[in-house]
């Protein structure tokens, strides 16, 4: 049969280490997995007493809004402003979607279609390359860089484009790289977007993941933020609700209207249980994101120090739940899904190839910290002994 929307997608890179992963333990082996990013730490209480109570009740059992109930579409508003200082119309500027990624696929279906073009950093979370191609647009990579140079490498693919981009897509801290910026490298980037007419849309799924006193600012802060940009904000790590499903778009009112429309056609809300549970954990778990944090710069500081321990030389990212490690020298006859192959068998450790994030990502490999400090130590001894070629302690 002919899948014409699926036809062109390459097999998913990221499967292909899971695939050795499942391999290696059904052989007994008892591997260490920083691959795929699922948070292994529990929600928090007061979100599952508070779903277990509202299923009990038959009214929650039919169908939601698609637009999130109003008291969570508050909440969301509430805690922007407590985090972020911004003010938001929970009626008009807030939207809750069924995670971000659905959120951001169903996103591109309503700003781009056949013929336009999005401007995409490269390398990238595989749905924000993927994203605009579903909806039939054409993506431009713009290279992944610091301040000024990525600015720079905005207006020259924004120069070499035919069609002229629509759309920008950015997500700070960054997936995979964990590049961090600041509120003045966001206003610059409104700036350079509204000169163009284009919408901005902004992943902010690692807002409450900054380490050494970094806090992710939100792309709304930015005076006149809100004439060109929405962001997705997401439960999922800053509230460890992976597997709930909630995530919210907020900015624009036009943007969010046409994505509340859309949504019309296609769900009905998530189950309205999970949207109560989701709207008393954004109001009485106000804590938990810093405890989250905390449990994560402690992993980082594990990883990386046992990492430059052996000879791998990283520096420590400022934010996301992930460490981006070039591969070492020693190791550069190995593409990224080789080397991270290498290390499913030899060291019974399991980490992601850059290139399955995309152009750019080549060369380097990702470590997701979702194991706890001793595994973690465990991980790197196993390195250490198969690492052969590095000169470590």
């Amino acid at each position: 049969m002919d899948f014409r929307r699926i036809n062109h997608l390459p097999p998913y890179v990221l499967a292909i280490i899971n695939d050795l992963k499942m391999e290696a333990r059904r052989a007994g082996k008892d591997v260490i997995d920083f691959g795929f990013g699922n948070p292994d730490l529990p929600s928090p209480d007061v979100a599952v007493d508070k779903l277990v109570e509202a299923a009990t009740k038959e009214r929650n059992h039919r169908y939601s809004a698609s637009k999130g109930i109003p008291k969570l579409r508050q909440a969301a508003a509430d805690h922007y402003k407590r985090r972020f200082d911004v003010d938001l119309d929970p009626e008009t500027e807030v939207l809750n979607v069924i995670g971000a990624k659905e959120g951001f696929t169903h996103l591109m279906w309503v700003l781009l279609q056949p013929g336009d073009a999005c401007l995409v950093p490269a390398p990238s979370y595989p749905i924000h390359i993927w994203g605009p191609i579903f909806a039939g647009a054409q993506i431009r990579e713009v290279p992944l860089a610091q301040g000024d140079e990525f600015i720079q490498n905005l207006e020259k693919a924004w120069e070499y484009s035919w069609p002229k981009p629509r759309t920008l897509v950015i997500s700070f801290p960054h997936n995979p790289t964990t590049v961090c910026v600041d509120l003045d490298f966001f206003a610059r980037v409104i700036d350079f977007a509204k000169e163009r007419e284009m919408i901005i849309v902004h992943d902010n799924a690692y807002a409450d993941l900054g380490f050494d006193g970094y806090q992710p600012p939100s792309i709304l802060q930015v005076p006149g933020a809100k004439d060109c940009c929405v962001e997705l904000y997401s439960m999922t790590k800053s509230f460890s609700m992976a597997g709930w499903r909630v995530a919210f778009l907020m900015g624009n009112p036009e943007v969010v209207a046409a994505l509340a429309k859309l949504k019309s056609y296609l769900d009905y809300g998530t189950f309205q249980p999970i949207q109560i549970a989701a709207t008393v954990t954004l109001n009485e778990a106000t804590e938990h994101p810093q405890l989250v944090n905390a449990i994560y710069q402690k992993r980082r500081d594990t990883l990386v120090e046992g990492l430059n321990r052996i000879g791998w030389e990283i520096e420590k990212p400022k934010g996301t739940m992930f460490v981006w490690a070039p591969i070492p020298p020693e190791y550069s006859d190995m593409n990224s899904v080789e080397f991270a192959s290498f290390l499913v068998k030899e060291a019974e450790v399991a980490c992601s190839p850059g290139s399955g994030f995309g152009p750019g990502g080549e060369g380097n490999v990702r470590f997701a910290l979702i194991e706890n400090e001793q595994r973690t130590n465990q991980a790197i001894r196993n390195l250490r002994k198969a690492l052969t070629r590095l000169d470590g302690e």
